[in-house]
């Protein structure tokens, strides 16, 4: 649908855009769409068991899963796998803008989304979503429902993170107490 995860397809191909725009990046990035993840993350289980790129040289995973829906009344967006990082609690305080999110905030590392294969191979992991509507997996879920202004914003928050992580060292990985 529009949303899961059209929404998360789109922002992976503008922040490929925006990044590839940014001057003097000093960090590789490998932007990756899987398949499969409503049966069981095969997409993504697949590629951590059989990485074309060293898992080690993996600084962190960000997924953007069902990220079309931002509301324009509570402006709440989750961000999950918190905890995966110490270095996540700073960083994400000073890129949010606190006057267009209200933040949902989860450490587990784990959830019904990609970014799980990629925690239990002790990667960091943040896992951005705007909530379950009610056209979850129904034929309603149609573009003409994605908040684009919404979407664009949340695009922004990523890209503020990724720019703030570009050419830092690797963060720390912890376990979120959830595996």
């Amino acid at each position: 649908g529009a949303d899961d995860n059209a929404s998360g397809t789109a922002a992976l191909m503008e922040l490929a855009r925006l990044l590839r725009k940014t001057k003097n990046l000093k960090s590789n990035y490998l932007f990756i769409a899987f398949s499969g993840e409503e049966s069981g993350l095969l997409g993504s289980k697949y590629f951590t068991r059989h990485p074309t790129v060293d898992l080690s040289k993996i600084s962190y995973m960000l997924n953007m899963d069902m990220i079309g829906r931002l509301n324009d009344s509570s402006h709440l967006l989750f961000i999950g796998g918190y905890g995966t990082s110490p270095a996540w609690a700073a960083l994400v305080s000073s890129s949010v803008n606190k006057k267009v999110f209200t933040l949902h905030l989860d450490s587990s590392g784990t959830g019904p989304s990609d970014q799980t294969s990629f925690y239990l191979k002790n990667i960091p992991v943040l896992f951005f979503f705007t909530g379950i509507h009610p056209d979850y997996h129904k034929p309603s879920d149609e573009a003409a429902k994605i908040n684009n202004p919404g979407e664009v914003h949340v695009i922004k928050l990523i890209y503020d993170i990724t720019g703030r992580m570009d050419g830092v060292n690797k963060p720390a990985f912890a376990k979120s107490g959830d595996s």
